[in-house]
């Protein structure tokens, strides 16, 4: 079957992390290798987080007029997809779940692109969970949608090398990147029956804790380097909120960007801050070393460097 000949129903909208961006690789790969994508199927919630945020996936589909259909559940569009005849669905990021009807409705079934090395990080955070871990490695599965999330059998793995400074925007971009030219590599032999999915080992699958808004709130009694990594994993929501201690007062921020530095101060205690010198280098300390901050945005204020906030706002922090 070539590709111009196979009928594909892409379901997600490609955003693999709460608040991150994307521009579709993997519908844009499909389309450029030629393949029918006969409808695009996602949704969009109007949450705080997106409300200003144009839907990536619907621009990519205008672009090359697929039908977008936007269901609060799919099963709604049943008799839709069912006339559409596809061959196969492709999911990626679609946020609810696929009733086994809708599953049926396609000989191939629904491959999905996960963005972990399963059966590790099953669930909706995968790319948080492994910056907050600190883990060297990740990776990305395609595997066959299944009713039990994350579970079904996987057609193909790829391993990813981590940095240990990746934001969640970069990770994002990296997985999604590798998932949309495996599955362009994958399809053929799926499609054929040459590519047997094998089963997951679900004696080995783990599942990570949902994030909630509160997770946000620093606690400095945490070690400089976990807070970094929160950091990293709370861009964007839930942010990473703090009240700054100087000897002037207190001030809310969201630190958007830091490092940690080894050691603490000489009685130094939890939050306190710590301005190194004039060019304002802004220190944090914590149980274990201390935390840096690059940048940060001053509740209801545009994002800025240390340096700037310590121009434009030190002295209401070092001002006893």
């Amino acid at each position: 079957m070539s590709p111009a000949d196979t009928r594909i129903v892409f379901f997600g909208n490609e955003r693999l992390a709460t608040g991150v961006t994307t521009i579709a690789p993997t519908l844009q790969a499909l389309i450029a290798a030629g393949y029918d994508v006969v409808a695009v199927v996602s949704h969009h919630t109007d949450s705080r987080s997106r409300k200003s945020r144009e839907l990536e996936i619907a621009v990519v589909a205008g672009e090359h007029n697929i039908p977008l259909l936007l269901p609060a559940k799919p099963a709604e569009i049943l008799a839709e997809l069912e006339a559409l005849q596809a061959d196969i669905g492709v999911l990626v990021a679609y946020g609810k779940i696929v009733p086994q009807s809708v599953i049926d409705i396609f000989p191939r079934g629904i491959i999905n692109i996960h963005p972990s090395l399963l059966p590790l990080h099953r669930g909706p955070i995968p790319i948080e969970s492994v910056i907050l871990d600190g883990s060297t490695e990740s990776g990305v599965s395609v595997m066959e949608l299944a009713r039990a999330m994350d579970a079904g059998p996987v057609y193909g793995q790829t391993r990813v090398s981590l940095s240990g400074s990746e934001t969640k925007q970069e990770l994002a971009d990296k997985l999604l990147a590798e998932g949309g030219s495996m599955v362009v590599d994958l399809l053929p032999g799926i499609l054929d029956g040459s590519r047997v999915p094998i089963p997951q080992d679900d004696a080995a699958a783990t599942y990570d804790n949902l994030i909630q808004k509160n997770d946000g709130l620093m606690d400095f009694h945490k070690p400089a380097d976990q807070l970094e990594r929160e950091v990293r994993a709370y861009s964007d929501w839930p942010k990473s909120w703090a009240k700054l201690h100087g000897p002037g007062g207190e001030m809310e921020v969201i630190i958007t960007a830091a490092h940690a530095v080894p050691g603490n101060s000489p009685d130094g205690e939890p939050n306190d801050l710590d301005i190194v010198d004039s060019a304002g280098i802004m220190m944090i300390e914590t149980s274990d070393g201390r935390l840096c901050v690059d940048r940060l945005k001053p509740a209801g204020k545009q994002e800025m460097t240390a340096q700037a906030f310590m121009a434009g706002y030190g002295k209401l922090l070092t001002s006893a």
